[in-house]
């Protein structure tokens, strides 16, 4: 999710980013500039460090898709948080409106917890945890 200037949202954006949001607190729903920012606010009071890679940009109209590679430094121990993110744009009077994530949440949750979320899921499965 990289950032993007206020000045390029509608007052009334929308985001969904669906995930865990008690692991990942900045995802979830928000709705107004406000909300975007506290979203902000999150991701970097947890990480020192961003960087994106946009490998591909597809527009048609007020319509935008771009495919992400997010690189995160942790604030607390310096590992990197790397992952993908298909994201969703639509746009009015050249401004965003909507923004809509799509990634994979399983595997930014094993690296955000640094735990093999699997195994742990397993152990408890089979009574062991």
């Amino acid at each position: 999710m990289p950032a993007m200037s206020r000045a390029r949202c509608s007052d009334d954006v929308d985001f969904i980013s669906n995930a865990p949001v008690d692991i990942l607190p900045h995802l979830g729903h928000r709705h107004g500039k406000d909300e975007l920012r506290q979203t902000w606010k999150t991701i970097h009071a947890g990480y020192s460090g961003m960087r994106c890679e946009v490998p591909v940009v597809v527009a048609e109209g007020d319509k935008v898709a771009v495919q992400i590679r997010a690189f995160f430094r942790k604030r607390r121990n310096d590992r990197i948080v790397q992952f993908d993110v298909a994201a969703f744009y639509t746009l009015r009077d050249g401004r965003v409106t909507q923004i809509r994530e799509i990634m994979d949440t399983f595997d930014l949750v094993q690296q955000v917890l640094e735990r093999d979320v699997a195994a742990v899921l397993a152990e408890s499965r089979h009574g062991k945890v």
